[in-house]
């Protein structure tokens, strides 16, 4: 199998205590019977942050070009790639269609060249919901929020 044709799965969550507030996030790499835990936080950060944050940095962590599959609870996520918001943004100058400047744009710009190295695709799970992969990235985040300074 050639590294291209690979399959990595992300699963990806943040966590925020206010909003903005001391925030965590998780993500899991998992491929060929191998999981690799990761996650990190912020001590003033918002939940999309954080949300945006553990998925640049599980495919930041990713060493070579593959298909990705990104699980996450995240709307503001998903849908930014699936319903276009990210295409249409860059269109308009990093613009919202009200016309107010799109929020975490350096965030969405480094999750941009993070997805340009690999194949990816995202898929939305539901969140609290017993998902065990799902679970863990949650407490991986909650962790990570716990940690920082109040």
């Amino acid at each position: 199998m050639s590294d291209e044709q690979q399959t990595v799965e992300l699963w990806a969550d943040g966590a925020c205590s206010g909003n903005p507030g001391p925030g965590g996030w998780g993500a899991i790499l998992r491929c060929d019977g191998h999981e690799r835990e990761l996650s990190g936080g912020e001590p003033q950060t918002t939940n999309n942050r954080m949300e945006l944050r553990s998925v640049i940095e599980g495919l930041r962590a990713l060493t070579r070009p593959v298909h990705v599959i990104v699980h996450t609870d995240s709307s503001y996520v998903e849908r930014a790639f699936t319903d276009g918001w990210l295409a249409s943004w860059q269109r308009n100058g990093w613009r919202t269609k009200d016309k107010k400047d799109v929020k975490n744009r350096e965030l969405w710009e480094e999750l941009l060249e993070q997805t340009q190295r690999h194949q990816v695709e995202f898929k939305r799970v539901k969140g609290h919901s017993g998902i065990e992969l799902n679970e863990r990235v949650d407490e991986l985040a909650v962790a990570e929020r716990d940690r920082q300074p109040r």
